[in-house]
């Protein structure tokens, strides 16, 4: 006896260009917020000073970019090769969100600052994680 399992199709606007495109385009949509976030922290009087040192604007940017592409290739990674990349994806990156957090707990900094990252960590993670789940398939 056999069985056969119908195919999932993929419709073309879920391709793997189109996520890295989408990706892409909420990186950079991303980095802008953090770094809005971090400038307006900081003009309201929160202190951008981790360990003795002021955390410029442009590095929430530069590290909103490394991390959530490192997520976009994460998400690649996971449609090639999971059995259901969009529930892999949002457990995987809810977990290291939530992990992300830790650091900033535990920094030498102002409760303000602590939480100002916090955010920052936060808005990043709305941004980029729903449109890219969305563009990974449910299931095989």
């Amino acid at each position: 006896m056999t069985t056969t399992t119908p195919a999932v199709t993929v419709p073309a606007a879920t391709s793997v260009r189109s996520m890295l495109l989408i990706g892409i385009a909420v990186t950079a949509t991303a980095a802008v917020a953090t770094s809005a976030v971090a400038a307006a922290g900081s003009a309201f009087g929160i202190s951008l000073d981790v360990y003795g040192a002021p955390i410029p604007v442009n590095g929430f940017a530069t590290l909103t970019v490394l991390f959530s592409l490192v997520g976009v290739v994460l998400a690649a990674a996971l449609r090639r090769f999971a059995r259901h990349p969009r529930r892999a994806f949002l457990r995987t990156t809810v977990a290291l969100t939530a992990l992300s957090l830790v650091p900033d707990v535990i920094a030498d900094a102002a409760t303000g600052t602590k939480i100002l990252l916090m955010l920052t960590h936060l808005v990043a993670a709305a941004i980029v994680v729903p449109a890219v789940a969305r563009r990974l398939p449910t299931g095989r």
